[in-house]
């Protein structure tokens, strides 16, 4: 679209925008940065006032920070070098390596400071506003080459292209029609400690694999704060909190008052799901994108945000709607084709993780490929998918892990100790650099 287009005002007298994207958490942000980078009139809209709270461990992998626009600065909490890892209290072992593992960051910070980059980029931010509705047709869209985002207010904000980056439980998803096959409960405390205890944390995080079929629980510190949490599957409410609870009592956290304590629920898509309905795309957790086995989901909003804003720019330009359906169609593609690759694995993974938790466990703490592996899907230097594809003794593995016949915990933990297992007590000394 042309610059002199780009200012066209509609039938009745309304400023068009070129894009309009829905929400300013990271795929919000990173969309607007895109169809703003690329000189469009760009308008993020976001419901609460910023900088907000979001539960969220605050793990930023090599995929995110591969994803985060040119000259970001990460306004990072902590650099971790250890990870230590436990069968629900049991059973630990710290890995340690020389080279950063990732990065620990508060989320409130982050996403104001990914959104400060799309607005320096010329997007125009507006907080306190919710939409309610989109509508691509009726008497509030004056052309086909538009659609009308109405506020709770009654306000009509029109655009040629609409980004909906508005959460697990978006509306524009809704209006897309975005299915999820999978609900997870994630609860999280944000607990302030004194400096003797913050210093025990420093550079090491604790993921501990949870008593409930695909649970698990994780320590992130930030400082003088330590990030507690645990997910497990929707419908599992109780048992959910009570791990949470246990959880912080074994490390010896109870006598600390959280600051803030938290719920949320984490949805990902149905493989066939849209992503998209006529001019309007969805990314980030609107469109149920994240990494089905750890609900990691800062990088797949970062990385399907950036897609969603550049081919919102391409839908924007279209004449008609056969043209803006055949952008939408090659977004939806880019899309499937990388980070729905990797939702394909990660659901594999689950599956494998629900069944034998205590053989994973075993291997991360007690192979030294594994652990390597670990290391380099958190780094960035590969992803599960990747390695999949390009390691023939993972692909191996994880399809003979896909046949094999669920076993007991009980099993599991008696695998894990014996000779050459990883039940050995926890060492700083077990020391793997890859």
């Amino acid at each position: 679209m042309s610059s002199e287009n780009a200012d066209a005002v509609s039938g009745q007298g309304e400023p068009v925008w070129d894009v309009v994207v829905v929400g300013a958490g990271p795929a919000g942000a990173s969309a607007a940065y895109a169809a703003a980078v690329a000189g469009r009139r760009v308008l993020l809209l976001e419901k609460a006032e910023l900088p907000r709270y979001k539960t969220c461990g605050g793990g930023i992998i090599g995929p995110s920070r591969d994803a985060l626009p040119p000259g970001f600065e990460l306004p990072l909490r902590d650099r971790v070098h250890a990870v230590t890892f436990s069968m629900n209290g049991r059973l630990t072992r710290t890995r340690r390596s020389r080279r950063m593992l990732f990065g620990l960051i508060n989320r409130p910070e982050f996403d104001a400071s990914l959104v400060e980059h799309a607005e320096k980029a010329g997007a125009v931010l507006r907080t306190g506003a919710t939409v309610s509705r989109v509508e691509q047709h009726g008497p509030a869209v004056p052309d086909r080459r538009t659609v009308a985002v109405v506020l709770a207010d009654g306000e009509t904000v029109l655009a040629r292209a609409v980004v909906g980056a508005d959460g697990s439980a978006s509306r524009i998803g809704a209006h897309v029609g975005v299915r999820m096959d999978q609900v997870d409960l994630g609860l999280e405390a944000e607990i302030p400690v004194p400096a003797t205890v913050a210093e025990d944390w420093a550079g090491r995080v604790l993921i501990d694999w949870g008593p409930m079929p695909g649970s698990y629980g994780w320590v992130f510190p930030k400082g003088d704060v330590l990030t507690v949490g645990v997910i497990s599957a929707r419908g599992e409410g109780a048992a959910t909190k009570r791990y949470l609870e246990d959880f912080i009592a074994r490390l010896g956290l109870a006598g600390f008052e959280p600051a803030v304590s938290s719920g949320h629920l984490t949805r990902c898509r149905a493989d066939d799901s849209p992503l998209s309905r006529g001019r309007v795309l969805v990314c980030g957790d609107a469109a149920g994108l994240l990494e089905p086995w750890t609900r990691e989901g800062i990088s797949f909003a970062l990385r399907s945000g950036r897609l969603a804003g550049e081919w919102a720019v391409r839908v924007a330009e279209a004449n008609d709607a056969v043209d803006a359906r055949r952008q939408a169609l090659n977004y939806a593609f880019a899309i499937k084709a990388g980070l729905g690759v990797e939702m394909g694995v990660g659901r594999r993974m689950l599956a494998v993780f629900e069944r034998r938790p205590g053989l994973l466990h075993a291997a991360i703490t007690g192979f030294r490929p594994a652990w390597k592996a670990f290391a380099d899907i958190t780094r960035g230097a590969t992803s599960l998918a990747g390695l999949v594809r390009t390691h023939p003794l993972a692909r191996r593995a994880l399809e003979a892990m896909d046949r094999s016949r669920p076993v007991t915990v009980a099993r599991e933990h008696e695998a894990a100790e014996e000779p050459g297992g990883s039940g050995e007590p926890e060492s700083d000394g077990a020391r793997v650099t890859p």
